[in-house]
């Protein structure tokens, strides 16, 4: 039998986005592509210091410390 994932491979991606810029949120993620071997998806993040975003108030949301790697506690769409 063949094993299965436990995640799916979008929550994979957003992880290793969220790993790698720390500084920044990550909002969503969407798929972009596929061939044989790889999926591409596209992570949308967000700076949280900046003031565009600050003042914004339907994503100021974000920049409270409790929405910090959201993506690592299965927080955003990808699950």
């Amino acid at each position: 039998n063949k094993q299965k994932q436990k995640r799916n491979i979008r929550s994979i991606a957003e992880e290793r986005v969220g790993r790698k810029c720390g500084s920044l949120r990550v909002l969503n993620s969407y798929w972009v592509a596929a061939d044989g071997i790889y999926k591409w998806y596209e992570v949308i993040c967000v700076d949280p210091f900046h003031q565009a975003i600050r003042n914004d108030p339907r994503l100021n949301w974000i920049c409270n410390p409790v929405h910090k790697h959201r993506e690592l506690r299965g927080l955003t769409s990808a699950g």
